[in-house]
């Protein structure tokens, strides 16, 4: 090979960042994982050896929100296209991740309350009320609010992204649908609702889901995803209890570092129901 074909060849195994894509031409482990972005993103604002737990913690959080995002967003396009068996794949991994975010706030509950105190105030008014990748699970999930999409006005293109799947269908929406695709009798309003509403529940699924539950032979693919829904909600409201408990057991009844209420939020957000059907046909069934 002349060195002017492997310039060219090396030129097209690298992306726009100069960063090697191909393995053949050499390309690291920690070049492909861009762990020197990653590695050193890890900045404590005070000397206390604490504070690096408190920042590992949160960071692994987001990426773990980021993938639950991918799979969530991929599974939603799925139920849209009619192929169920892959969205129960993609479904099944957001409840798997959301069990590593569990074991996350056991790891950030060695944190002692006088420990944390030590560095509490570097943190500013920065908190983890304001992840927005939270605020993006909770739209693919339904819950929606508006007053949310203010905090993140002052970024503008962070605040389209969250407008997007402000107005966009959940998961539980495209959900439904999949039930009056399969003939089941859903109320019409439903299927072409205003997705900015926060669901309400709808006699029409209640007794639909009734159905599959009651036929599941007949209903098999069906009755697996409100199966891999009920996973999703149970996982979720365990992480909301544990990040509660976390959140109490160091700082008690103290107003959070952003100004929220603390505590007192995060078990208020424990009675936020999403797919309120899939649970309530469990005492009827």
């Amino acid at each position: 090979m002349s060195d002017h074909e492997q310039t060219h060849q090396n030129k097209a195994a690298t992306n726009e960042k100069g960063i090697h894509t191909d393995f053949k031409n050499n390309m690291t482990y920690g070049e492909y994982l861009n762990l020197d972005k990653i590695l050193s993103g890890q900045n404590r604002l005070s000397d206390h050896h604490d504070e690096m737990l408190f920042i590992v913690i949160h960071q692994v959080s987001e990426l773990w929100m980021k993938l639950i995002l991918h799979e969530t967003t991929a599974a939603i396009d799925s139920i849209q296209k009619g192929d169920l068996q892959t969205s129960f794949k993609q479904l099944a991994r957001v409840s798997k991740i959301q069990s590593q975010i569990i074991q996350g706030w056991d790891v950030l509950s060695t944190l002692t309350p006088a420990e944390y105190m030590e560095f509490r105030d570097s943190l500013g008014q920065a908190s983890g009320f304001q992840s927005y990748q939270y605020r993006l699970i909770e739209f693919a999930l339904g819950y929606k609010t508006s007053h949310i999409l203010k905090i993140y006005e002052k970024d503008e293109e962070l605040h389209q992204m969250l407008v997007k799947a402000y107005e966009a269908p959940s998961l539980y929406d495209v959900s439904i649908q999949a039930l009056a695709k399969a003939g089941l009798p859903i109320n019409p309003q439903l299927l072409n609702r205003d997705y900015t509403k926060a669901y309400e529940p709808d006699d029409s699924v209640k007794d639909s889901w009734l159905e599959v539950y009651r036929n599941v032979d007949k209903y098999w693919d069906l009755y697996q995803l409100g199966e891999k829904l009920v996973d999703i909600e149970d996982w979720l409201q365990q992480w909301r209890f544990r990040h509660m408990k976390t959140v109490e057991r160091i700082i008690g009844f103290k107003v959070g570092t952003g100004g929220s209420s603390g505590v007192n939020y995060l078990k208020r957000v424990l009675d936020q129901r999403f797919f309120p059907e899939l649970w309530d046909l469990r005492t009827e069934i």
